[in-house]
């Protein structure tokens, strides 16, 4: 019997290439694990309505952690024209499933290491090296949102805050409306869990990413309880930054900062501005961390014009592995693979396109797999 049960989701597009190039580098390990495939992505939202089927929820109910691709995602009408006919008009509404699955295994803590390996022609300055912790599962994705606003919501709203009142002149179906909500222990938790891993890693300190002096309530909640826990920290520095200034001062200094932590959405942004910084998605791993279950994923998109010709860049993916395996415990193999992957990198004799070479997704997974 295998030590690990991994539901093994490739979803959309490149998904399936870049889950290839992880599988040949956890072949070479001979990762004690049994991959269970999962379905996941848009031909099930096409086919049957439902991108997250119940029977894979069922299986991730079974498994120690998942590793998954990429997802497709779009806009609600475009969702419901590519259904199969029989399907349309029954009021069926996509929704992202890896924020459902976020959401459904309450995947609260949103972990995204940016790396600047030396030797890559793609990093913007040597010796970045960020991590963002990301709050999961609230905010203004946690799907609370109305169109048409409904008069008695509307009624509802202005009768607590009258700054509604300006929107009296326009009817409901003019007005969308999408509740940002944070809770103190959602705050709590992810700026607790970037204390500890600064604690845990030598850092010196903690940024906290947010827009207090506008956005006024859900903001100034996360910026009052990273003060709180701040104070069980000593020899942390907590440091409070507006999320549009903390995006020109990581352009301006970004080896000023090491942990940043904030809420959904602006951690959504902001990570993918830090991966940019390191030489775009094709480096940028992620790990979907619960109290009891992890999903891990590689940041890109599912790239469905790419599907298929092993073309991209699979290192967020074979980095993303590296995260799993941290957090099943196996510590000294995600060191080597890290070593393996940066060693590749450093080499520059196996790149993609986006690195200016003309090596496949396979060719990357061999190369790295090779120096295991």
């Amino acid at each position: 019997m295998a030590k690990y049960k991994i539901a093994w989701m490739p979803g959309d597009g490149v998904g399936n290439d870049v889950m290839e190039a992880a599988k040949i580098v956890l072949d070479k390990f001979k990762f004690d694990a049994e991959y269970i495939h999962a379905d996941i992505g848009w031909e099930f939202w096409c086919k049957e309505g439902n991108p997250l089927p119940e029977r894979t929820a069922k299986i991730l109910k079974s498994t120690d952690c998942a590793l998954f691709g990429a997802i497709t995602s779009k806009p609600k009408e475009e969702a419901e024209a590519e259904l199969v006919p029989e399907l349309r008009g029954k009021g069926l509404v996509y929704a992202s499933p890896i924020v459902r699955l976020r959401q459904e295994f309450n995947l609260r803590t949103n972990l995204r290491p940016c790396k600047a390996y030396p030797g890559n022609p793609l990093n913007y300055k040597e010796g970045i090296d960020l991590v963002v912790f990301r709050e999961n599962t609230e905010d203004l994705y946690s799907g609370v949102e109305f169109f048409p606003l409904p008069d008695e919501v509307r009624d509802v709203i202005k009768k607590h805050n009258p700054k509604m009142k300006k929107f009296d002149s326009h009817p409901g179906n003019e007005v969308a409306v999408s509740l940002r909500i944070n809770t103190t222990t959602g705050c709590r938790n992810i700026v607790t869990d970037a204390f500890e891993y600064a604690k845990k890693t030598g850092k010196k300190s903690v940024t906290v990413v947010e827009k207090p002096n506008v956005i006024r309530e859900t903001s100034g909640l996360m910026i009052r309880t990273a003060r709180e826990v701040a104070k069980k920290y000593s020899g942390i520095e907590l440091w409070e930054t507006n999320i549009d200034a903390m995006c020109m001062w990581l352009i301006k200094n970004p080896l000023d900062y090491s942990v940043l932590v904030t809420s959904n959405m602006f951690g959504d942004i902001i990570s993918d501005l830090c991966a940019q910084l390191v030489g775009g998605l094709g480096f940028a791993s992620s790990g979907n961390i619960g109290d009891n279950y992890a999903v891990f994923e590689p940041t890109h998109g599912s790239a469905p014009k790419y599907s298929g010709m092993y073309k991209v860049n699979p290192m967020a993916m074979l980095l993303t592995v590296v995260l799993m395996m941290e957090w099943l415990g196996e510590k000294d193999k995600a060191t080597n693979l890290e070593n393996a992957i940066a060693a590749v990198i450093k080499e520059g004799k196996v790149r993609t396109y986006d690195m200016g070479g003309k090596s496949s997704t396979l060719d990357v997974g061999n190369a790295v797999a090779a120096k295991l």
